[in-house]
């Protein structure tokens, strides 16, 4: 997530915000919201702003009321990339938070839920949870996986991948521009009948569109909405059938 596009719309972050609550999950501090009586989980991996930033939440509680239970993990262990921090510029805080490392720590996350009854596991990654994602869509750990505005996923991430997932991505990123959407397009086109896809790139967005939009812009607020729906009506699909 090279570049400027990579961390504008910051957030402010905010321990106290969402429905939700705070809990220890497979050995990571995770926000937890549910809906009362499901049996279906989703792991939703965070962008580098990590697990406390409101709009995130807020849309794993709009995730927890279509019927799951949610579970976002704190993949940075309380240490979130900050912009306004000059001495430690996004490719030092990588060294310390590398993409390659989300799917060891998201794995113990996933038992622990399969432990508790839960049946089947969805997963969503945004931006750094991009990597995640598609490593466990490889496995046979989810089944299912949502991209949204994926960052450091390439052509060879996706070859292999196992499970239903979708792809959004966004005409004007520049972290994975449409011509790499494209690309994962035509490869899971390939593996057709045997993996189950959806890839659509959003017109007029950049990078983060999803999670980082402005909340008083109308356009920015529905077309987040729309690529929320898809994510929702993905895991409806292919978790509750």
């Amino acid at each position: 997530m090279a570049g400027n596009q990579g961390h504008s719309n910051s957030p402010v972050l905010n321990a106290s915000s969402g429905a939700g609550h705070v809990t220890n999950i497979g050995g990571l501090n995770s926000y937890v919201t549910a809906s009362p009586l499901a049996i279906l989980a989703i792991l939703l991996v965070s962008d580098v702003f990590g697990y406390k930033a409101p709009l995130f939440r807020k849309l794993a509680d709009k995730v927890a009321a279509a019927g799951f239970y949610v579970v976002v993990p704190d993949f940075f262990y309380d240490d979130p990339f900050d912009p306004d921090n000059v001495n430690r510029p996004l490719p030092v805080w990588l060294q310390d938070h590398e993409p390659e490392e989300g799917f060891e720590a998201a794995k113990p996350v996933i038992e622990a839920l399969k432990s508790k009854g839960f049946s089947a596991v969805g997963v969503a990654g945004f931006c750094w949870g991009g990597k995640t994602v598609t490593d466990l869509g490889k496995s046979k750990h989810v089944e299912a996986a949502v991209l949204l505005h994926p960052a450091y996923v390439e052509v060879n991430d996706i070859r292999g991948i196992k499970t239903p997932i979708a792809i959004l991505g966004g005409q004007n990123d520049t972290i994975t521009p449409p011509n790499l959407i494209k690309q994962f397009k035509q490869i899971l086109q390939d593996a057709k009948p045997k993996v189950r896809s959806e890839v659509k790139i959003f017109p007029n967005v950049g990078h983060g569109w999803t999670v980082r939009y402005d909340p008083n812009d109308p356009k920015a607020v529905k077309a987040a909405e729309k690529a929320h729906r898809i994510m929702i009506d993905w895991f409806d699909k292919y978790l509750k059938d």
